[in-house]
């Protein structure tokens, strides 16, 4: 390959073709092969290439901590999970095309982060925009952005997901402003775009983190309208144990 060629592969950001230049054009020649499926192949590559990673960068610029898909999650380990039921909301992708709420509760070490992740990677790898955040962090961002006067910046950017990911929700507790946050974003993203929360508390629970009886109902009461409850309180933790004494 001459340099302007290459100059011009790299400026049209066609790496792949640029990479196997040489290989694709022996190649052809090699199978006589038409002009027609010549550039066929050539187009599809680059579209493949380009498709991985744009996929490879939203799964980055989602800041997930663990990549765990679906296929890592030990089904045999919590036999009191409908598999069934897990696999049909994971497969028809209907919590994103219906906008739905998908909220995993359940104690701590029983997987309902993993499998909240498992979708959300489910949705990215299917071209949807994700963000994995802790619901601390979630509320700390939002209560800065009130400071600074970026409120309505904020909201509208975590609005905008595809698919929210809110882990944690309620294990520390927040005050009535920062309550009136999260119900904003709540609302904004209501029948508009899919959300998954992972929590340890029940519903009737909510009230003890939210500080506010009234927007606690109305919180629950948009959220369940159209929402898929995974019920892990019955799970057992599967966190492997290493735990070393010092005494005898």
């Amino acid at each position: 390959m001459d340099n302007e060629i290459k100059e011009q592969l790299d400026y049209l950001k066609l790496k792949q073709l640029a990479d196997s230049w040489d290989k694709t054009l022996a190649q052809a020649n090699k199978t006589k092969i038409s002009y027609h499926r010549f550039l066929e192949d050539i187009i599809s590559r680059e579209y493949q290439t380009l498709k991985e990673n744009r996929r490879q960068a939203r799964l980055k610029a989602a800041k997930i901590p663990e990549m765990l898909p679906m296929e890592t999650f030990p089904f045999t380990e919590q036999p009191k999970l409908k598999k069934k039921m897990v696999m049909e909301v994971y497969d028809s992708l209907n919590y994103i095309h219906q906008a739905q709420v998908l909220c995993l509760i359940g104690p701590t070490g029983c997987g309902k982060s993993g499998l909240a992740t498992a979708y959300l990677i489910n949705a990215m790898n299917k071209g949807y925009r994700g963000r994995f955040i802790d619901f601390r962090e979630l509320v700390d961002l939002l209560y800065r952005s009130q400071a600074d006067y970026s409120r309505k910046k904020a909201l509208k950017q975590l609005a905008a997901y595809d698919c929210l990911l809110i882990d944690e929700l309620g294990y520390c507790s927040i005050d009535k402003e920062e309550a009136g946050l999260f119900f904003d974003l709540m609302k904004q993203r209501h029948k508009r775009k899919c959300t998954i929360i992972t929590t340890q508390l029940g519903f009737d629970e909510w009230n003890t983190f939210l500080a506010n009886k009234h927007l606690t109902m109305a919180l629950i009461d948009r959220i369940t309208e159209n929402c898929t409850v995974f019920d892990m309180q019955k799970c057992i933790s599967i966190r492997i144990k290493n735990i070393k004494y010092a005494t005898e």
